[in-house]
């Protein structure tokens, strides 16, 4: 139970959606929110998304059809603002939403802030966590244009610089015209576009994206928070990409394993807006709420981790540019402790040379007992998975289970050996206690 939560709740019960603004400038398009908490806090969040050569004439292009895309990308913005404080109330000026559409937001919102509500000890319900507000003359929504996009040489592939991205862009190049998109360029997703010969700025879709520091200043003061849905604004964002370029179709690289709940039993996923049930919500929402205006999907949903490592394991020109570790991420390196270094370096351990893997993270992970407990969790024995984006247990024990043939002499696993055999004689006693008369 956690009494913040309450207290908050009181102290702030509506939280509004006050409007936006947007305009174009040359090869920029700039856009800013308003939203606030009560009557004392406001926010002012910004973001630009720089088109390079692929920048529309906007002397033709009807500007007015972005407000549909633009007004929906506050929706999924706002939660990073809304979870501070999580009031009651959502009070929408802009636009009203329908009896469907309002059902659609509080889903994302409650199973995509599941790890959030779990990891602050948040006891609420999906019925009462939160209601939409809306103004007496507010529009609805549904009046809304959009511009439909109908490009199909092209196809848009987001970047985070880890080896999915790499999967998806060099295996779609073979037969489309690759259109690389980036949130806020840092080191991997700048290596890797330049390895993949794209000139940058001018062949990338970039957008930059500005938290409002008095959220960063609220965190600081004691106010709530967490995980947000980061995939699922990210699939907004590509509405308005395909809006303005023309270009439909946008694929992502989210693969099987971000089906699998992070705690076993329940729906509490760190990955919610990575799995196949968020893409075919998403799909849903747009096809009937947004003009069917792109097609989003993820190139990679049908394969495993370890199929996808196997995968990239064909490109070395990207082993020493690519990193997917978040700790490391602003000095853009592995950092060598956390879960997601540790899940990438087992799943490639199969597909890539032992010297050239400790080159690429800068130590030899399977040799570390400081990890055992990180260890744990991702092979199962412990309750629960990281709250990272990694692997499901059984593609970790999968990968174990061929790494035992040649890395027997490693730390963790022997450790992983002794675990499973341990594992197995509990089952073996377990069953025959159970068979006992």
């Amino acid at each position: 139970m956690n009494l913040k939560f309450d207290e908050l709740r009181k102290k702030y019960p509506v939280f509004t959606y006050q409007g936006y603004e947007y305009n174009v400038e040359e090869e920029n398009l700039s856009v800013e929110y308003h939203f606030k908490i009560g009557d004392e806090i406001e926010f002012s969040p910004k973001m630009t998304l720089y088109l390079g050569k692929y920048t529309p004439d906007w002397t033709k292009y009807n500007i007015e059809n972005l407000n549909g895309v633009v007004f929906n990308i506050g929706l999924i913005e706002l939660i990073s603002y809304w979870k501070c404080a999580c009031c009651p109330i959502i009070d929408i000026k802009p636009f009203s939403l329908t009896p469907d559409q309002q059902l659609w937001w509080r889903k994302l919102y409650w199973y995509g802030l599941g790890e959030f509500f779990y990891r602050n000890s948040i006891d609420s319900d999906p019925i009462n966590f939160l209601n939409f507000r809306f103004s007496g003359n507010a529009k609805s929504s549904l009046d809304l244009k959009y511009t439909k996009s109908t490009e199909s040489e092209f196809i848009i592939v987001p970047i985070g610089g880890g080896k999915d991205s790499v999967v998806t862009l060099e295996e779609l190049r073979k037969n489309r015209k690759v259109v690389p998109f980036i949130i806020n360029p840092r080191g991997a997703t700048l290596e890797c576009v330049r390895v993949a010969d794209f000139s940058f700025p001018d062949d990338v879709l970039v957008l930059t994206r500005q938290i409002d520091s008095k959220l960063l200043k609220l965190n600081a003061e004691g106010f709530l928070n967490g995980h947000t849905p980061f995939s699922a604004m990210l699939a907004f964002y590509t509405t308005l990409l395909s809006a303005v370029t023309g270009i439909r179709d946008v694929a992502l690289s989210n693969e099987s394993s971000a089906n699998e709940p992070t705690i076993p039993g329940t729906k509490i996923n760190h990955q919610y807006s990575k799995s196949l049930e968020f893409e075919e919500d998403f799909r849903y929402y747009v096809a009937e709420y947004m003009g069917n205006c792109n097609h989003y999907f993820s190139y990679l949903r049908n394969l495993t981790e370890i199929q996808i490592a196997e995968r990239f394991a064909k490109y070395p020109q990207y082993f020493s540019a690519f990193k997917s570790c978040n700790e490391g991420s602003k000095e853009d390196k592995w950092c060598g402790h956390c879960p997601k270094c540790l899940f990438a370096y087992i799943i490639l351990s199969p597909f890539i040379q032992d010297v050239e893997l400790q080159k690429i993270f800068g130590a030899d992970l399977l040799n570390d007992n400081t990890l055992v407990q990180t260890f744990d969790e991702l092979a199962g024995f412990s309750k629960i998975k990281p709250f990272e984006c990694v692997g499901t247990v059984s593609e970790v024990n999968e990968a174990m289970s061929q790494i035992i043939l040649t890395h027997g002499d490693k730390f963790l696993v022997k450790h992983y050996v002794n675990a499973r055999l341990s594992q197995l004689e509990n089952d073996m006693l377990d069953e025959y206690f159970n068979m006992a008369p």
